[in-house]
């Protein structure tokens, strides 16, 4: 059964989500920057016979509306809350990637309540980030391999090219290339480019650097999902999770950042055993 397309809409935003409604127990799947809600078709696909999936599109990506400002983590966080309110969801198990990661860390931290359990896959910038370091953003707007697919391309082939020579499109899968079509559009001008907006990118961006991720112990049963060609690669990286996840268990499987594009087997049966522990 594949999933349906849904729209939540707020007094502020549209917020578009994929939903695989087969099972019963609520998980919800966050996509990290850039990305959108068809990078968990296979791990969607997967575990629709057990749980009740639901994918959004973060504000400022993919078929959500995408506002000129207000990309903090308080605003990502109330959209949540409104989607689960709307699901009828007292509680959920929460699969994130990279930023999101950070974003569902500040979540159980003021909400412990609404979380079951989290699968927290190769997160960053967990810690507040030093403000002289926001000089150095421009640069990293422009080096970031996966930004680079943000455009503008002349056209479709152009942008496509780009896109297999990045690491989260390693392989072209049928997957991969799904998730690549699906977030790539023709602009008024004529020009190709990503869903995801600038505005999106340098409105997170700016939030990632004021706000720390984890100040205080969580208790909530935490996967830790470290791919071996990950970010996530130093002892030092990992120390904060270690400190403040008082219910923390570390896992390595293959693959690079997106483990669930890459290498999707090993990702979803991890993430399937982790969950029926925790059930």
């Amino acid at each position: 059964m594949m999933p349906v397309r849904q729209t939540l809409s707020k007094p502020d935003i549209q917020l578009s989500y994929l939903e695989w409604n087969q099972g019963q127990e609520p998980l919800l799947l966050l996509h990290g920057l850039a990305d959108h809600a068809l990078v968990w078709s296979s791990l969607g696909d997967y575990l629709a016979a057990e749980y009740h999936i639901v994918a959004p599109d973060m504000r400022g990506h993919g078929e959500s509306s995408k506002p000129e400002q207000d990309y903090s983590f308080e605003s990502a966080i109330a959209d949540l809350e409104a989607l689960m309110d709307r699901l009828g969801w007292a509680s959920t198990h929460v699969v994130a990637h990279s930023w999101s990661g950070k974003l569902v860390c500040i979540w159980a931290r003021q909400y412990p309540q609404r979380l079951r359990s989290m699968v927290l896959v190769d997160p960053i910038f967990i810690w507040k980030m030093p403000s002289f370091l926001k000089v150095t953003f421009p640069l990293l707007y422009r080096v970031l391999p996966f930004l680079k697919a943000m455009g503008p391309f002349h056209n479709y082939e152009a942008a496509q090219q780009q896109a297999r020579l990045l690491n989260q499109y390693q392989g072209w899968s049928l997957l991969q290339q799904q998730v690549f079509q699906a977030g790539i559009e023709q602009k008024s001008d004529g020009s190709w480019g990503s869903k995801f907006t600038i505005a999106a990118r340098d409105g997170i961006f700016d939030e990632v650097m004021r706000v720390p991720g984890l100040t205080v112990p969580i208790h909530i049963p935490t996967l830790f999902v470290q791919p071996e060609k990950g970010v996530n690669r130093q002892d030092w990286q990992l120390k904060p999770y270690k400190t403040y996840l008082r219910n923390l268990q570390l896992c390595q499987v293959p693959g690079n950042h997106w483990p669930f594009l890459t290498q999707p087997e090993v990702f979803n049966q991890t993430v399937e055993s982790f969950l029926k522990k925790n059930r």
